[in-house]
């Protein structure tokens, strides 16, 4: 079992379906801004621009590798929220550990809106949302066994 968490680059086949070669050229793994930031900072690996209401969604190139305990949690920067009224869509994203070894290579994804009344622009190589990696625990009776293969609502229990 891994004992820590590290960031890797999903291929160029993978990107490609959903960016250009300039834009994987672009793509910056994860880094803390500092030696007591929580947070990873995530890059656009392309400029972004949003208009007041305008949703984007950012095909960050990026994939979480992290023990079976532990989840990735995706938010957007603070200072983006606050100036920008930056959001994601899904209010907090959930990366699960096992989400690494889905056909899209745990390709990393993060659709936001600026719900602010003015623009915002987002140079290529900026940070934008950041991801903090938290341990969770289960409980006593859980049993599941099911095995994953893919990303948004893949495991969504209703649909099967």
């Amino acid at each position: 079992m891994k004992t820590t968490a590290k960031f890797e680059k999903v291929s160029f086949d993978v990107f490609a379906q959903n960016g250009t070669r300039e834009a994987y050229e672009n793509v910056r793994l994860p880094r803390r801004a500092t030696a007591k930031s929580a947070g990873y900072d995530f890059f656009a690996p392309a400029a972004l621009d949003l208009a007041p209401d305008e949703t984007v969604t950012v095909a960050t190139g990026v994939r979480a590798l992290m023990p079976d305990d532990v989840c990735l949690m995706i938010f957007p920067r603070s200072g983006l929220g606050f100036k920008y009224r930056l959001k994601l869509n899904n209010t907090v994203g959930i990366i699960d550990a096992d989400y690494c070894e889905s056909d899209n290579e745990g390709h990393i994804f993060v659709r936001m809106t600026n719900e602010s009344d003015k623009p915002l622009h987002i140079d290529a190589g900026t940070a934008f949302a950041q991801g903090i990696f938290v341990r969770y625990m289960l409980t006593e009776d859980d049993d599941v066994t099911t095995k994953r293969n893919g990303g948004l609502g893949s495991t969504n229990p209703e649909k099967k």
